[in-house]
């Protein structure tokens, strides 16, 4: 059993544009840099950019590893800075993933609010990003896009809206290199771990019935 407490990690794999996804490396570079210095055991994952790999995925992410933290990243071409996304929304997603798929009626199965937002303190996260001296900025966003990175936001937070952050990323240059926004991710990471403690793993996370029936869910798809 690990003592540490645990962080998972996500990034997206390819999609359209994307034939390398910003996010899934820069999750590689987080765990490249280390973070014994954090005092947490880092787990990541890869997410292929489908309704159904997120609906399947996410929640088993959540029973197996009992996180203290999920942080879901995805690249966006609008973003200049880190870009914190403070909620997602359970409907609206009319956009087809990399199978060419939509959820049901363009909404999210699990979850029953039509917003829901993280319970973290963003402000706090974005002060402590922005006063270091790595070069990397950080902002807050109320729209995370109405696509995946929405919809893995709303999965997670319907599971656990007080451990649960996703960040969007520029593309790999522009304007921070890898490395910097790999920094810049720890950081957050470290700055979330003091804000919400470090003994306060999710032992006890149970989905609901309407999260657990995501998988069936998905065959409908």
């Amino acid at each position: 059993m690990n003592e540490k407490p645990v962080v998972v990690l996500t990034g997206f794999g390819p999609f359209g544009q994307y034939k390398t996804n910003a996010s899934w490396e820069v999750v590689k570079a987080v765990k490249d840099l280390g973070v014994d210095d954090l005092g947490i055991h880092l787990e990541t994952k890869e997410i292929q950019v489908s309704y159904k790999t997120v609906l399947e995925e996410i929640p088993k992410l959540w029973l197996e590893f009992k996180p203290t933290l999920v942080i879901h990243l995805g690249v966006s071409a609008a973003a200049t800075e880190l870009t914190i996304e403070s909620c997602a929304h359970k409907s609206g997603y009319r956009r087809c993933d990399v199978s060419g798929k939509l959820p049901p009626d363009g909404k999210c199965v699990n979850g029953v609010c039509e917003d829901v937002y993280s319970e973290l303190d963003l402000q706090k996260v974005v002060g402590d990003m922005n006063n270091t001296n790595i070069g990397v900025s950080a902002t807050i966003s109320n729209n995370a896009g109405r696509y995946l990175c929405e919809f893995i936001y709303y999965t997670s937070l319907c599971i656990d809206n007080r451990h649960t952050l996703f960040i969007h990323v520029p593309d790999i240059g522009k304007p921070y290199t890898l490395e910097q926004m790999a920094q810049g991710i720890k950081v957050i990471i470290g700055s979330i771990m003091d804000q919400i403690g470090r003994n306060s793993n999710c032992e006890n996370v149970q989905l609901s019935a309407q999260d657990q029936a995501c998988s069936v869910k998905c065959n409908e798809i």
